[in-house]
Parts: C-alpha cells; structure tokens; sequence
C-alpha cells in the first residue's frame, strides 16, 4: 500500500537509516597535528592510523534494526493497531541509534585531548529526520484508525 502517505513515510525512514550506516557520523579534527578522529556506524578510527580502531557495530546494528521494522511496519497495513504498536517499537530503536551515537562521540572526544569540540555529520542527524518521519506516519495511522471507526458507527 505504497500509495498511503504513512507508507511513503515509512519508506523515507527506512533510506534515512539505512544512510546511517554510510555516512559519517561524528569527526574531530586536531588543528596541530592535523589528526582526525572520525566516527561511522562501524568504527571509531583516526583517519591516519594513529591508534587502534573502536568499533560501533552496536550503530550499525539499530540502524539497519529500525530500516527493517520500518519496512516490516509498511506491510501491516491491514492491522493499523499493531502497525502503531511496530511503529513505537521502532520509535525506541530510533532514540536508541541516535543515544548510541551520543555515547561513541563521547568516547571520541576523549581520543583527541584538545579543547576544539568534535563536529557532528549528516549521519547524526539522518535519525532526527527518521525520528520525524516516524511521528507522522503514526499519526496518520491513527488518522486511517479513527476514519475507520466513524466510518463502523455510520452502519
């Protein structure tokens, strides 16, 4: 049922999370020693070898997690309450990919001991969207709920 807006949202919010995994996450520059420190949903490296690699696979993990619930979700669209039920199912997963990526950014800011901030990517910010996108589309849900049952009142 692709031609439900809800669905459309959902598709979004798979792509967005499915960038994630692709896309720079976090970077930290040293202006100095031109070392730089760059976070994607796999790993924590500097970009020219300085230290040993940290991985994030737990990113990759809930991003890729949430893009499959969302598809999931799109097929459900028969059962619009356990469609809202998958939809807040993947509301956690959402917050969860965007506080894992807190946390590894943190992490990263004690790997470079300078006082510039590290700088956050599109990659960051793809789970907000997803995040937003996932509202929606669970608001149109109960939108097609609600239209459903006035529509059983009517018999």
């Amino acid at each position: 049922m692709i031609q439900r807006i809800q669905s459309v949202f959902l598709l979004l919010l798979a792509l967005a999370m499915l960038s994630v995994v692709f896309l720079p996450i976090w970077s930290k520059t040293d202006p100095l020693t031109g070392n730089e420190v760059v976070l994607t949903a796999t790993q924590l490296a500097f970009t020219k070898g300085q230290g040993p690699a940290t991985s994030t696979w737990p990113i990759a993990a809930l991003a890729v997690a949430a893009a499959a619930v969302a598809v999931f979700e799109i097929f459900q669209f028969r059962n619009r309450l356990r469609q809202q039920q998958i939809g807040t199912f993947n509301l956690l997963l959402i917050m969860s990919t965007i506080g894992a990526g807190f946390y590894y950014s943190g992490i990263g800011e004690r790997l470079l001991n300078i006082k510039v901030p590290g700088t956050f990517e599109a990659g960051f910010y793809l789970p907000t969207l997803a995040l937003l996108l996932n509202v929606l589309a669970n608001r149109f849900i109960r939108r097609d709920e609600k239209l459903v049952r006035s529509m059983d009142r009517l018999r």
